[in-house]
């Protein structure tokens, strides 16, 4: 369900993207990069990270260069909170998407994305499309118009 989902998602506000589903896993960095024949880094991964605690603490999605990690001193200045990353049932509820295939499309409920500036460094992206076998090609600019997102530096 989760790639009709962001099929859908894309058929209605960005008719001229499409989902490119490949006979290959795309699940990892590693394998999404040498599938598409591009840099680990074009590879936008998305994380499900809950930031701040008790009553304060809220879950967003952050997209960043597929051999960037989260830093959590940055992270905790740009979203104001230290990060927890959620684990693999956590991020299939919240986003309907399987580990190696979570992107911020075809979500059940809105959430806030934050673009690291990492992604600035390429004129094409792709994140995943909803499966380990499912991506989009796009710009990162576009990426963050269609999802709302706010630019950020949280990657090292």
């Amino acid at each position: 369900m989760s790639l009709e989902s962001v099929k859908a998602d894309l058929a209605t506000r960005a008719p001229d993207l499409s989902v490119v589903v490949t006979s290959s896993s795309t699940a990892t960095v590693e394998e999404a990069a040498a599938t598409h024949g591009v840099e680990p880094d074009q590879i936008a991964k998305t994380l499900g990270v809950k930031v701040g605690s008790g009553s304060n603490a809220r879950t967003v999605l952050v997209v960043m260069a597929g051999t960037k990690r989260l830093d959590n001193r940055l992270t905790k200045e740009a979203l104001g909170g230290r990060p927890r990353f959620l684990n693999g049932e956590e991020v299939l509820a919240l986003t309907s998407h399987p580990p190696g295939g979570v992107c911020p499309f075809g979500l059940p409920e809105p959430l806030p994305v934050y673009c690291d500036d990492s992604l600035r460094a390429f004129e094409q992206i792709i994140p995943a499309g909803g499966a380990t076998n499912a991506s989009v090609v796009l710009t990162p600019q576009r990426l963050a118009e269609l999802t709302s997102a706010t630019w950020v530096k949280v990657s090292t």
